[in-house]
């Protein structure tokens, strides 16, 4: 593979626009750029995640889950191209049903916390779910994959799964809320 990139800065983005990869120009700030950069900021927070001591098990469904989101970003970045699939859905279920199937059931709500790597998992599904409205905004106004917005549905449930077995594996509890701590 040759070089992507030989120059960083090309100072087409000055004048507030950027290029798709269809080599349309839009907006930096219309909704399909909104909704790449909500993408970029959740791959970031799991890249966050994987800074932490995790389990091999779920280091790899992450790194899985960034390359995921990557190509999300790249499908994304040209209308009409699909790169997230059924299949992506389907094992990000498997995995969900595989680090639930051994934790404890819920019987109150949790607090993001616990490890550092659990708080910053839970940081990660904040930004699918952010990404996730992005993801409706954007198809308010232009088409976008079904699979893409179920993967982002999946994806805030299967990292929710994550902190608690990443609290598990590390001896910590979950943070239970407690109504009126707080009075």
């Amino acid at each position: 593979m040759g070089f992507r990139l030989s120059r960083i800065y090309t100072r087409t983005g000055d004048a507030g626009e950027t290029g798709l990869g269809d080599g349309s120009r839009v907006a930096k700030d219309a909704p399909r750029v909104e909704m790449m950069g909500a993408i970029d900021e959740l791959n970031s927070a799991v890249g966050l995640v994987l800074a932490e001591p995790l389990s091999e098990a779920v280091r790899d469904c992450l790194t899985g889950v960034q390359h995921d989101l990557f190509d999300l970003g790249g499908e994304l970045s040209i209308p009409g191209h699909v790169s997230v699939t059924d299949a992506h859905i389907e094992r990000l279920e498997r995995q969900l049903e595989h680090f639930n199937a051994d934790l404890a059931p819920l019987r109150e709500f949790i607090l993001p916390g616990g490890s550092r790597a659990a708080a910053c998992c839970h940081l990660a599904r904040t930004l699918a779910r952010r990404a996730e409205r992005r993801m409706v905004t954007l198809a308010a106004t232009e088409p976008v994959s079904t699979a893409a917005r179920r993967y982002l549905n999946r994806l805030s449930d299967l990292l929710f799964v994550l902190c608690r077995a990443i609290n598990r594996d590390a001896g910590v509890p979950d943070v239970l809320w407690q109504k009126d701590r707080g009075l």
